[in-house]
């Protein structure tokens, strides 16, 4: 399974910390409109990405919720039927919730920097430290830390959970 190391903050506004992104990346922006159906999974989260009509990825995921950096396991599987798809896995397991998003993907290495603006949330910056097969945890940890002191992420701003927990919150409030 593959795995990387993650991290989920809250930002004031996306385009003060674009720049510092732009600055870190060798690749990008890249401008990607998500659509993600979560569906209940007692080991994990499954979610169903919908990314254009024909084109969509089941993406199976196993992290810790909590603050800060983290390690997450995850396996994905393309699919050119999102929609087929989306209707067979929620008669089956059902539906658990529903994120949409707007995202600006960098690239910085092997570290992918998201800029996301999801409906209902707000803005948000999501790192992605893809580990290679084999490396240690700690490496990957290192490199996100030294990536938020440069993009100024604060221990404060550091969010738990997924999106889909965040607006879940939401409705219960």
């Amino acid at each position: 399974m593959a795995r990387n190391v993650e991290i989920k903050a809250r930002v004031a506004d996306i385009a003060s910390v674009e720049p510092l992104a732009a600055a870190l990346a060798d690749q990008g922006p890249f401008e990607i409109d998500q659509d993600d159906t979560f569906f209940a999974c007692p080991n994990g989260r499954l979610k169903l990405r919908v990314l254009a009509e024909n084109d969509g990825q089941l993406i199976f995921y196993r992290r810790a919720d909590s603050a800060g950096p983290k390690e997450s396991f995850y396996v994905i599987s393309a699919t050119s039927e999102p929609d087929t798809l989306r209707e067979t896995l929620a008669l089956a397991y059902g539906p658990a919730g529903r994120v949409r998003k707007r995202r600006t993907l960098y690239l910085a290495g092997r570290t992918r920097i998201h800029l996301d603006r999801v409906e209902g949330l707000g803005e948000f910056l999501e790192l992605e430290v893809v580990l290679a097969e084999g490396e240690a945890l700690e490496t990957g940890l290192a490199e996100a830390h030294g990536l938020m002191a440069r993009l100024g992420v604060e221990p404060g701003q550091l969010l738990e959970g997924a999106y889909v927990d965040l607006l879940a919150g939401r409705e219960n409030d």
